[in-house]
């Protein structure tokens, strides 16, 4: 944890007729070392949040309903996938699974709210269950781990009562833990938090996570090499930092020009009655980049949604379409003027600027430039998962 530079905090605290003057931060900054899914941070992080709002008793349940909703939007809209895939092409994460299994019997958007999602956990626990009690297997115990002075040994781990015994002896010989556990089993199981641990986390909730969500973000990222701008796609982002006003004003432009055809149905897009929309879907580009858009029927907008166009033959269409742009660029002169009032916030791509754009491309060049940089950025949304729109 990066805002602390000492292993201690002071408190001066009664308990049990013992008083303790410090809590073990360095043990807790421990807590999510080494994981081997991403559960781990998504466990921490809910304890965290439900410390942060009052709550000084729960169940491994209540905490794993809070992991699925702060899971949910990166899994569903974007198909992040929280530790990567199997070799066999499977799901390796259990909270993944999970929320696929929710998406498969709900209605629930990408976009759901906290309270929608946990509505329907509570709908359909049964067909849950399975996948729940999978995430109680050993987070909540491996993560007290970091607390342990030293290596527990490994028959600790084969029971479930002599690790919340060794955790136990561990809480009232040597450290104050964050939370002791109950007698129930799997997600029945109780959670108790520790008054001083909630005092440090409700003082500090902030900074703790940003941490944690700083350390799941670099785990994400490295398990998901391909999907860009992941740091974008943890939690819903405002639509007004989309920026597309200046897209849609050269567009218009051309049209006033030239006809333009929708890539899809053939037909003429008409002024003022189309959509600017994106060929690889933005929730995968993370970006407006002016060599991703294209006008497009608003009717069909929301039917595409965040699907890929079949590569062929809507490539082709669409590098049409773009071509006809790019020499507008260079013909007119009202056009150049729209085209250079996109730089800020639709031209970053340094390939784009530099290549694609550039004046004295032919048709076949241009071509050329804009299938070797869109492909593989194609290729990587299909691997994630992205499906193809299915438009005949």
């Amino acid at each position: 944890m990066a805002e602390y530079h000492s292993s201690k905090i002071d408190y001066d605290l009664k308990i049990d007729g013992k008083y303790y003057n410090s809590l073990d931060i360095e043990g807790f900054s421990h807590m999510m070392k080494d994981p081997s899914y991403c559960y781990k941070f998504y466990w921490l992080e809910a304890i965290v949040q439900l410390i942060s709002e009052g709550v000084t008793e729960t169940t491994f349940d209540a905490v794993i309903n809070e992991m699925i909703c702060n899971a949910w939007y990166s899994v569903r809209e974007f198909h992040v996938h929280l530790s990567g895939m199997q070799a066999d092409g499977q799901v390796r994460d259990g909270l993944e699974r999970a929320i696929l299994r929710l998406a498969e019997i709900s209605d629930l958007p990408s976009h759901a709210s906290k309270v929608e999602i946990k509505n329907e956990i509570a709908k359909h626990e049964a067909e849950l269950k399975e996948y729940k009690e999978q995430l109680t297997n050993m987070v909540p115990y491996r993560a007290l781990a970091a607390f342990s002075p030293d290596p527990i040994p490994e028959h600790v781990w084969n029971s479930v009562k002599r690790t919340i015994d060794y955790f136990d002896r561990l809480n009232h010989d040597t450290v104050i833990l964050p939370y002791t556990l109950g007698l129930s089993s799997k997600l029945k199981k109780e959670i108790t938090f520790h008054s001083a641990w909630i005092e440090m986390i409700q003082n500090h909730t902030v900074t703790i996570l940003g941490w944690i969500q700083y350390e799941k973000m670099k785990w994400l990222q490295n398990n998901n090499p391909e999907v860009p701008g992941l740091v974008y796609k943890l939690a819903p982002m405002d639509e007004k930092m989309r920026r597309l006003g200046n897209v849609r004003k050269l567009w218009e432009g051309i049209l006033d020009i030239s006809e333009v055809r929708d890539i899809f149905t053939g037909q003429v897009v008409v002024p003022k009655k189309y959509d600017v929309d994106h060929f690889i879907p933005w929730s995968f580009v993370m970006n407006d980049e002016l060599w991703n858009l294209m006008p497009m029927d608003s009717s069909l907008n929301s039917s595409k949604s965040n699907n890929l166009p079949k590569w062929t033959p809507f490539f082709a269409r669409f590098a049409a379409n773009q071509y006809l742009l790019y020499q507008l660029i260079h013909e007119s002169p009202g056009i150049h003027k729209l085209f250079e009032a996109c730089f800020r916030d639709n031209l970053h791509s340094i390939w784009a600027i530099q290549e694609l754009y550039r004046k004295g491309n032919s048709q076949e060049v241009f071509y050329g430039i804009l299938e070797k940089n869109m492909q593989p950025v194609y290729d990587s949304a299909r691997r994630q998962g992205y499906e193809v729109w299915k438009w005949e």
